[in-house]
C-alpha cells in the first residue's frame, strides 16, 4: 500500500497559495506567517526602512543585556534556524550541529 502526503502552504492573509514562511520577531516575541511571494514582498518592503536603521540583536559581547540565558537563547535560535530551513526545503537534522552554510543562509535572510 502506498501513501502520498502533500503539504500545501496557504497564504495566511488572502487564503491563496503560499510560497514561503516568513519569520520575524517583535518585542521579543517570534512570529511566522505563510505568505505568497507578493505578500512576503509587501512585508519586507514595509519593514525595510526600520531594518535599514536597526541593529542586529544579541551576538557579541557588545550585544547588551540578555533577556534569556545563553543556553536557552542558543536552543531557541537553533530551533528557529531548523524551522526556517525546513520551510525552505533545506534538509537539517533534528539534533546536533547545524551546518555552517545553513546558518549563514539564515543570517543573510534575517
Amino acid at each position: 500500500m502506498a501513501e502520498q502526503i502533500i503539504k500545501r502552504l496557504i497564504d495566511d492573509i488572502d487564503g491563496g497559495e503560499a510560497e514561503e514562511t516568513v519569520q520575524f520577531s517583535l518585542d521579543g516575541v517570534p512570529y511566522e506567517i505563510d505568505l505568497s511571494s507578493t505578500n512576503a514582498k509587501k512585508v519586507r518592503d514595509s519593514l525595510a526602512p526600520f531594518v535599514e536603521h536597526a541593529r542586529k540583536a544579541g551576538g557579541g559581547a557588545a550585544g547588551g543585556r540578555r533577556r534569556r540565558s545563553r543556553a536557552a537563547s542558543s536552543r531557541e535560535r537553533s530551533a528557529d534556524i531548523r524551522a526556517w530551513a525546513k520551510a525552505r526545503g533545506i534538509k537539517v537534522n533534528e539534533r546536533g550541529r547545524i551546518p555552517a552554510t545553513v546558518v549563514e543562509e539564515y543570517e543573510r535572510a534575517h
